[in-house]
Order: C-alpha cells, then structure tokens, then sequence
C-alpha cells in the first residue's frame, strides 16, 4: 500500500461522511419543505449528491461502472426536473384561471 492509496482513502472516506450529511440535510427539506418548488428542488439535490456518491465510488474504487451509472442519473435528473418544472407551471396557469373571477356580459 503506498502513501497515495493511503490518502486516496481517507480522502473518499472524509467525502462520503460530508455527502452523506448533505443527503440528510436534503431529505430533511424534501420532508419539511413548505411548498412544491422546495421539494422538487430537494430531489433535483438529492440526485446531485447521489452522483456525488458514484463519482467518489468510481475514485475510491477505480471502476469505470460508477462513473457510467452517475452519467445515467444525471440525464434521467435533468428530464424529471423539467417535467416536474413543466408541472408545476401548468398547475399555477390552472391555478389563475380558477380565481379569476367570470366575466359577465352587462347588455340589456
């Protein structure tokens, strides 16, 4: 064992603890958050930090696989977030329509 792989692996080690944490943080908003936009942007986070976690395993492990499997969930991420974008946008257009109040026709 050299002193690189040494430091490699406290490194990765002191990387997951602090990934780790965020995740926590993460799922704590998703929880608590008090609207949809928050919770979708606590998911959008949570993917983040899991490609966090694959490109790390890919370092730590010199395994190409991780780094393939974070590549996937960054594209299937960036597509869930702009359908949940689109979503949310319809439902406030919806959300004005239902408000606005019915207009009537005055002529006698």
């Amino acid at each position: 064992m050299t002193e690189n792989s040494g430091f490699l692996t406290w490194a990765s080690n002191i990387t997951l603890a602090l990934l780790l944490l965020g995740m926590l943080f993460a799922v704590i908003r998703l929880r608590l958050g008090p609207s949809l936009p928050d919770r979708v942007v606590a998911l959008d986070l949570i993917a983040a930090i899991i490609i966090g976690f694959t490109a790390t395993l890919a370092v730590a492990g010199n395994d190409a696989i991780f780094t393939n499997m974070g590549l996937e969930l960054g594209l299937i991420s960036f597509l869930s977030t702009v359908a949940f974008a689109r979503y949310i946008e319809r439902r406030i257009i919806l959300e004005k329509k239902a408000t606005r109040p019915i207009e009537r026709s005055t002529k006698g």
